[in-house]
């Protein structure tokens, strides 16, 4: 690795932590992280929503290698902004490992209090990459390109699928680009 790109992702890493370390300072002492329980269940009302939405998720799901859920990216109000969000990936449809995500820009508009986040791995390759990586960030690592429609999706043969969503239904012109990826124990 060179010097630079080395250094990179040290202030990567730094970032995620102090916006993590922020979020639960601002939260007060009631805010604590989700546990596994927590997580799943959130996970499962945000894919409830999503196929709701008339999006074909189970279409995408059956070819995905690997489906990340993030079921409840939350605004940062303070400093610079940005959201947060814990969440599981699925494989074959079972919880595999748990991850936090940190990202700039929350993106939806003020009414939108909270998003989820689904990305998916169309090829066993992607999802490889994304498990052997210590951090990943979108953009950087890997493009996430928001599907506009399943059928788009599936015919452009991208190893990364990502759907922005709330109850409302999809946000088709949300980006996934700068979310820092980390896995953390749960």
């Amino acid at each position: 690795m060179i010097p630079g790109a080395f250094m990179q992702l040290h202030v990567n890493r730094l970032l995620f932590l102090v916006l993590a370390l922020a979020l639960l300072i601002a939260a007060g002492p009631a805010v604590r992280a989700d546990d596994k329980a927590m997580i799943d269940a959130n996970t499962e009302r945000a894919l409830t929503w999503l196929r709701s939405s008339g999006v074909e998720f189970n279409q995408l799901s059956e070819q995905a290698a690997g489906v990340l859920v993030f079921p409840d990216m939350v605004k940062m109000g303070f400093g610079m902004g940005g959201e947060f969000g814990e969440g599981v990936l699925l494989v074959g449809g079972q919880p595999a490992a748990y991850y936090a995500s940190a990202g700039q820009d929350f993106g939806a508009g003020p009414e939108v209090q909270y998003k989820a986040e689904v990305i998916f791995f169309m090829t066993q390759e992607a999802l490889d990459q994304f498990r052997n990586a210590s951090s990943w960030k979108v953009g950087h690592h890997a493009q996430v390109p928001a599907a506009a429609s399943v059928a788009e999706a599936l015919l452009a043969g991208t190893p990364h699928v990502g759907l922005i969503f709330s109850e409302g239904g999809v946000f088709s012109s949300l980006a996934f680009d700068g979310d820092n990826i980390t896995r953390i124990t749960r």
